[in-house]
């Protein structure tokens, strides 16, 4: 386990600043640390509402057929036309594992038996959390959405290694056939540099 110290975690330094007008009134926000806080906060100039800035949660999952995962070639930017697993933003009302599945749905079109959570993925300098869940698949018929160019099932061998699009992707792919060759799979942590 790693030392916790509260003034190398407190993430400001890589998080550009976002929020220039108040939500609640639409007033200019002033960035200072507000009573009984301790980081700098969006404070509104008129009405005083404090806007947090927190991290965008990335879920997904890794369907799985046999000895194969099945991977999405981007339709959009970013890394338009490289590979992923099925994932994307976590949308308010929604589970961690439901937007893991409606992701999946969406962006490869595939029937699935959704699994245990398999990593948990600090993205810190994006401001993001990835999630991916083992999935089984249930058939090999899928049907891409706007997002996906093809969706495709790859052997470990077989994968485009230098065409995955992002490293929590990568990091995914390797823990999970890792696993697969010891027989038993583990939920894994790690921080994204």
């Amino acid at each position: 386990m790693m030392p916790c110290e509260l003034g190398r975690y407190t993430g400001a330094m890589f998080q550009p600043r976002r929020i220039a007008h108040c939500r609640a009134c639409g007033s200019p926000t002033q960035y200072r640390v507000p009573a009984d806080d301790n980081r700098e906060r969006a404070v509104c100039s008129a009405c005083h509402e404090i806007h947090y800035e927190n991290p965008l949660n990335v879920v997904g999952t890794v369907p799985i057929w046999r000895d194969q995962v099945l991977l999405c070639r981007r339709n959009i930017e970013p890394r338009h036309g490289f590979w992923t697993l099925p994932a994307g933003y976590m949308e308010l009302g929604e589970s961690t594992a439901e937007g893991a599945a409606r992701e999946t749905v969406e962006e490869a079109g595939a029937q699935f038996e959704l699994g245990a959570l398999f990593t948990v993925l600090n993205v810190v300098r994006a401001g993001q959390l990835h999630l991916f869940y083992l999935a089984q698949l249930s058939d090999t018929v899928f049907a891409p959405g706007p997002e996906t160019i093809e969706a495709q099932l790859f052997s470990e061998a077989a994968i485009p290694w230098e065409q995955i699009a992002f490293r929590t992707v990568r990091e995914t792919l390797q823990r999970y056939f890792d696993d697969r060759r010891r027989g038993q799979f583990g939920l894994h942590t790690a921080d994204i540099a």
